[in-house]
């Protein structure tokens, strides 16, 4: 049976906006949600849901009913995805990335590293997380500077997609490091990842659907929560999030459109972390936060 992509093309700040009503939509069920950047010049983007044909039609009235009252000007378009090896096929366009000291990079561009990177490689698959987002660039930054100045002695990646994030922090500072995701396929993915980049231990991967899983009472409390998420479901989980951080622990919190940081923010001051920095990076922010 065929797969096929629902998706609406607009800018890439809605393109956001339109990721983050269908996430609250589609939440809790097996369908992949993305972005894709179309035309970087002229600010192209699509934001799209993935499904079997079967889903097609219920999908669809869902998802023009959300974008109905919000978007009313956007058209939804259809496509059938063809039985293509899309990973070879993303690699073709996938250029390395820095992001502080750190060069992420695909297995086709390992020639790209230079002496003093701190080169991560990842390549395109099934889980989100190349470097290429600015949520994720974002993140890379603002880890270099927390792991540089501050005191850090375990963390957490939390929704870890590629396992990026965890590599990083890793590959920085030789302290323990949890990484989960609330999808298994996510958190194979990571592990593998975590391998290829020749770390034999100290990252461990688990599938974690919520804060009542005993993984993060096992390996917490952190003194470095990274939470690359969006912006509703960061809110939701901030007094819970916020529970696991150690006294003196820092907080980067990213998948924020710049027009919703100020709730992102009113969320975690009111559980009492405080602001310390905010990175802009192509219309998102990354934003990092302490408890003192």
């Amino acid at each position: 049976m065929s797969e096929i992509r629902l998706y609406v093309t607009t800018t890439e700040v809605l393109a956001g906006e339109v990721l983050d009503l269908l996430s609250e939509v589609f939440g809790e069920e097996d369908f992949a949600i993305a972005t894709t950047e179309i035309d970087e010049k002229k600010d192209i983007w699509e934001a799209s849901v993935y499904m079997m044909q079967v889903d097609e039609d219920d999908v669809r009235v869902r998802v023009e009913a959300a974008l109905s009252e919000a978007f009313p000007e956007m058209t939804v378009e259809r496509e059938v995805i063809p039985d293509v090896d899309w990973v070879a096929k993303s690699l073709e366009g996938l250029k390395p990335v820095r992001a502080g000291r750190f060069l992420v990079h695909g297995s086709h561009d390992r020639d790209k590293v230079r002496s003093g990177d701190i080169a991560i490689e990842i390549d395109a698959g099934q889980a989100f997380g190349t470097g290429h987002h600015g949520t994720t660039a974002g993140c890379l930054e603002v880890i270099d500077r927390v792991v540089r100045s501050r005191r850090v002695r375990n963390a957490l990646d939390l929704g870890t997609g590629s396992g990026v994030l965890a590599i990083a922090v890793r590959k920085l500072k030789n302290i323990p490091v949890l990484a989960t995701d609330i999808d298994p396929i996510a958190t194979r993915v990571a592990a593998e990842n975590v391998r290829r980049n020749g770390i034999a231990s100290g990252i461990v991967t688990e599938t974690a659907p919520g804060f009542h899983s005993t993984a993060f009472s096992n390996h917490g409390p952190f003194d470095l929560i990274i939470a690359n998420i969006l912006a509703r479901p960061l809110i939701k989980m901030a007094p819970q999030l916020v529970t696991h951080l150690a006294p003196g622990g820092s907080v980067i919190l990213s998948g924020i459109l710049a027009s919703q940081r100020w709730k992102v923010l009113a969320a975690y001051n009111g559980a009492h972390l405080r602001h310390v920095r905010t990175i802009w990076r192509n219309g998102w922010v990354t934003i990092h936060l302490d408890r003192p």
